[in-house]
């Protein structure tokens, strides 16, 4: 020990205080504190205010070295440090010191343990407010295979309370499933994981106006049970189209039922191998899409920039391929709903 106390008495300041600062966080974390009391604890040591903030609630706390909070001023921050956790930032750390800038080196090294101190009390206190959560609790949440007390311990671990609505969204896009959760649930609970080929998004509200345009096809389920929600998502997904990126389930009412029908026997109807046959032809299958979809000639001409007489002309041509009147209610019946069955076998 004697041996010890003469080799640290040997050390300059600046690594006493880095050995002191760690030491500091260490107890802290063995503490489990709170992230005021973090905050507050990490002013005393800076002699300055420090603050915290989370991204995913917009929650900031401000601490002065006295111990009470900060005045709602504007921050002014001399050093900031990134809070990470499971890879993704989910908030911020910083000093306000004012005047001349004391040691930057133990103020980088404070906040850094200040962040991971942070990231470890949300991660206790939690739910951990990540975005992206891991793929397998997610699959034990929605999977039909799944008990309800295993599925409720999943929804537990990933934060969402038990008397929290949860609605379940498939989603294929480009962007990051992190960012397309964000944006449909910007202030409640919301988690993601990719799934196979599909990517899964659970949310306590779902903004239907916020997905990115062009940029998503989702699917978005209503059953109050998270694994029905699923299948009924992954369905909703299958009737997506571009025009119609976004389908909520409901709005399905009896269509939902095309899914239902085996693909062999989709296949074999005349009505759906007619449609199979001009699928080579993307302007003759775009005007019938259109047509369908609002049922009026001039309004599928404005849609398509087009003179309605060439619509006309077009849907007379389409009509004689696929041996159906368009221009009866019947045959336009008939038409939509193997356009649609065609898409569910080839989406």
């Amino acid at each position: 020990m004697e041996a010890l106390a003469l080799r640290l008495s040997q050390l300059d300041s600046q690594v006493e205080g880095a050995i002191r600062v760690i030491m500091f966080y260490d107890t802290l974390m063995r503490r489990r504190v709170d992230l005021p009391a973090l905050a507050r604890a990490s002013a005393a040591l800076a002699e300055c205010v420090a603050g915290i903030r989370l991204h995913g609630t917009g929650q900031v706390i401000r601490m002065s070295p006295d111990g009470t909070e900060a005045s709602p001023s504007p921050p002014s921050a001399s050093s900031t440090t990134p809070i990470t956790l499971d890879e993704e930032e989910i908030g911020t750390v910083w000093l306000e010191r004012p005047g001349p800038p004391g040691s930057l080196d133990l103020d980088e090294l404070l906040l850094d343990r200040l962040a991971i101190a942070a990231a470890a009390v949300v991660e206790r206190y939690g739910p951990a407010r990540t975005t992206m959560a891991d793929p397998a609790l997610v699959e034990l949440a929605i999977s039909t295979d799944s008990d309800e007390a295993a599925r409720a311990r999943a929804l537990r671990l990933l934060g969402f309370a038990a008397d929290l609505p949860l609605h379940v969204v498939a989603v294929r896009s480009q962007l990051p499933l992190d960012q397309v959760g964000g944006l449909i649930c910007p202030a409640r609970p919301v988690k993601a994981a990719p799934l196979a080929d599909v990517g899964v998004i659970l949310a306590t509200t779902v903004d239907q106006t916020r997905f990115p345009a062009g940029a998503v096809r989702a699917g978005i389920g209503t059953a109050e049970s998270p694994d029905r929600s699923w299948r009924e998502a992954r369905t909703a997904l299958r009737f997506t189209t571009p025009r119609q990126p976004v389908v909520h389930y409901d709005s399905l009412g009896a269509l939902a039922l095309l899914a239902q029908i085996p693909d062999d026997a989709a296949r074999d109807n005349a009505d759906v191998a007619a449609i199979a046959r001009i699928a080579d032809a993307p302007g003759e299958l775009e005007t019938l899409d259109t047509y369908c979809s609002t049922g009026s000639l001039r309004r599928a001409a404005d849609l398509l920039h087009l003179h309605h007489s060439s619509v006309a002309h077009r849907l007379e041509q389409t009509g004689k391929t696929l041996g159906i009147d368009l221009t009866e209610p019947t045959g336009l019946l008939r038409a939509r709903l193997a356009l649609t069955t065609w898409r569910l076998l080839n989406g």
